[in-house]
């Protein structure tokens, strides 16, 4: 068995200052890694700053213009602009336009035309067991034709009335015993108006009751 030399302390410094090397190599194989860990650890960061700072602004930015505008749907794209629907035609706007009774109305052939009251007489000759139930549309030519027969609806009513009582069921039943009744009214409103002022009447009720 060989002799075992005991280890001197400048052997031991001499074996450590060989490994010291080592370690150092060692330690300086993480260098090469080192810019992949800083890329891997930064960009988590980078990307919460692109999503808060960037994108977010932008798409805040579009929504809100996007709110702010009216929306057109399909059907109201189809629609046509105001501005440009038709007129009606002449022959529509010169319809009649009917308001309620003892109310004037423009009739298509231009006149104004005023309605009376409806009007209640005994026939005569009856002793009262036969009616006679008539409505009235008085037709003028001037602009204030409508006030005129209000002013006057009592005494025109009472006149209609007058001209009606005296007529006996076999006036009434003449084939132009309404002709008559419009020739006679006509000529006692006018009397009381003004000539010319009543051009026509319109009896739109006539009834034997």
């Amino acid at each position: 068995m060989a002799d075992e030399t005991p280890e001197t302390p400048a052997a031991k410094a001499e074996e450590t200052a060989e490994a010291t090397p080592t370690v150092a190599k060692s330690g300086g194989g993480i260098g090469p890694w080192l810019p992949l860990i800083v890329t891997v650890v930064a960009m988590p960061a980078l990307a919460y700053a692109m999503t808060a700072f960037v994108l977010l602004p932008n798409v805040k930015k579009e929504l809100s213009a996007a709110v702010g505008a009216p929306a057109v749907g399909p059907a109201e794209a189809a629609k046509p602009s105001e501005a440009v629907k038709p007129k009606p035609a002449a022959a529509e706007q010169g319809a009649t336009k009917e308001k309620g009774e003892g109310k004037g109305r423009e009739s298509a052939s231009g006149k104004t035309t005023a309605q009376l009251d409806k009007i209640l007489v005994n026939v005569a000759g009856t002793m009262g067991s036969r009616y006679l139930l008539t409505s009235l549309t008085l037709a003028g030519g001037t602009a204030d034709f409508e006030e005129i027969i209000k002013l006057h609806q009592a005494q025109l009513v009472d006149l209609a009335a007058g001209i009606l009582s005296s007529k006996s069921v076999a006036d009434l039943e003449k084939p132009d015993a309404r002709t008559t009744v419009r020739s006679e009214l006509i000529t006692v409103f006018n009397n009381a108006l003004g000539a010319g002022t009543v051009q026509d009447i319109y009896l739109t009720e006539f009834a034997i009751q």
